[in-house]
């Protein structure tokens, strides 16, 4: 079953349990997920590594907008985004410890000769691509950075 077709079963599923955040989170998630299968050359697909991508999307407005909703004080506002964040975050794959980013960011410098911060751009996007859904975009270039200077 794909994230799709999970997510839609899961609305059902909330919607039974009278479950207001996790309903309202899933709905809107299903609602990004539409819009992405009928935006143009899509041909009314969406594959689950594309899903996964509008999942962290998602997850990190929401991150944003709590910060935010804290630096005004209004915790109220930051509690409901992060109730919402928690909900998404459920289907997202467990992030990746610094020290096993660290790890694979050193294989792939190996397996690429990589030495300055020359070759940064290659390894980023070996990085990148490997680590997908499971790392953080700025954790991965910190790392890396570190690592080739």
């Amino acid at each position: 079953m794909g994230l799709f077709e999970q997510i839609s079963d899961d609305i059902k599923a909330a919607m039974k349990a009278r479950d207001k955040v996790r309903l309202e989170t899933l709905r809107n998630i299903k609602k990004v997920f539409l819009e992405a299968k009928t935006a143009p050359g899509a041909n009314d697909t969406l594959a689950d590594a594309d899903a996964l991508k509008i999942i962290q999307k998602l997850a990190k407005q929401g991150k944003e907008s709590a910060a935010t909703f804290a630096q005004q004080n209004r915790q109220d506002l930051a509690d409901a985004e992060l109730a919402q964040v928690a909900v998404i975050e459920e289907y997202l794959p467990k992030a990746l410890t610094e020290e096993e980013i660290e790890c694979k960011v050193k294989e792939i410098i190996t397996s690429l000769g990589a030495t300055s911060m020359k070759d940064m751009g290659k390894v980023m996007a070996q990085a990148s691509k490997a680590m997908a859904g499971s790392a953080d975009g700025r954790a991965i270039s910190a790392i890396v950075k570190r690592l080739l200077s």
